[in-house]
């Protein structure tokens, strides 16, 4: 830990401990109910509590028996193939469109940049309720309300802001330089693009497909209005499991999903770091 500059002042100290017992605060709060549902998962009973067995460390309170029902269940299992046949398709059509969105809007010529990019963003700003009724009168129109493809597309336009974001973060400190000087080498734009520049901005591509990934994976309003029973997703089914009936297995689903996201944080924060190494940033 650094220690505090001399010529602080009391108050400044006093700031300085005060905020950072603030944030742990925050941070607990946030956290804490997220870390509560693990242990739970693995309740031998059939309720959402603590039991005494639980309590006292005792093994005969634990069980595998919830996640061993998600991985047996078809409802559960369904759910889960919809949710990976969707997620992933999703996250393509988003990345695609994302970068080539991000790469053009960062050229300078290009006019009304600032209006285009609140138009792509406005997916992350509109309240998803909005979105998802607009997207299901949109969608009945074109006769693909109900599809496995409306789906589809409908994750692909929430995820596309956090790709459009990440990639042009990453474009800000690219070196325009290295493009005219693959094109006077004889490089033709789409060489240029591979060789070049998708080369250098692949960090903040990756962090962008990740985050249209966990987006997909994880929403449940959008899927309700556009989507039918046969495309129901995990979170669409863990919904319905706290709605009809009371399911600890939601709390094993839960506690994996939790465990996914974490390891694509990480993943996310790795990447951040080798974008800032590449561009002669010091990762902080």
């Amino acid at each position: 830990m650094a220690k505090l500059p001399p010529y602080m002042t009391t108050g400044q100290r006093v700031w300085h401990y005060g905020f950072r017992v603030i944030c742990g605060v925050i941070f607990f709060f946030l956290i804490f109910p997220i870390l509560v549902i693990i242990p739970l998962s693995f309740n031998a009973t059939d309720f959402f509590t603590f039991t005494p067995e639980m309590l006292a460390f005792d093994p005969a309170g634990y069980s595998f028996k919830h996640y061993q029902d998600f991985f047996t269940n078809p409802d559960w299992q369904q759910a889960l193939r919809n949710s990976v046949m969707i997620a992933p398709a999703a996250t393509l059509l988003a990345t695609s469109f994302g970068t080539l969105a991000a790469i053009g809007l960062s050229q300078s010529h290009v006019p009304y940049r600032g209006a285009i990019m609140a138009i792509l963003i406005s997916p992350m700003i509109v309240p998803l309720i909005i979105s998802a009724a607009g997207m299901y009168f949109f969608y009945s129109r074109l006769g693909i309300q109900g599809t496995y493809w409306g789906v589809v597309l409908a994750h692909a336009v929430l995820g596309t802001p956090f790709v459009i974001i990440t990639v042009t973060a990453t474009l800000v400190g690219f070196d325009r330089s290295l493009e005219r000087a693959a094109a006077s080498l004889g490089a033709n734009p789409v060489t240029t693009f591979f060789k070049v520049q998708m080369p250098l901005i692949l960090p903040g591509v990756i962090s962008g497909a990740l985050f249209a990934f966990i987006t997909s994976f994880d929403e449940v309003v959008v899927v309700l209005f556009v989507g039918s029973a046969s495309q129901k997703t995990l979170p669409w089914q863990m919904f319905t499991g706290l709605r009809e009936q009371i399911s600890p297995t939601i709390l094993a689903v839960a506690s994996i999903l939790v465990t996914i996201s974490i390891i694509l944080l990480t993943v996310l924060e790795l990447l951040r770091r080798r974008s800032e190494k590449q561009r002669g940033l010091s990762p902080g």
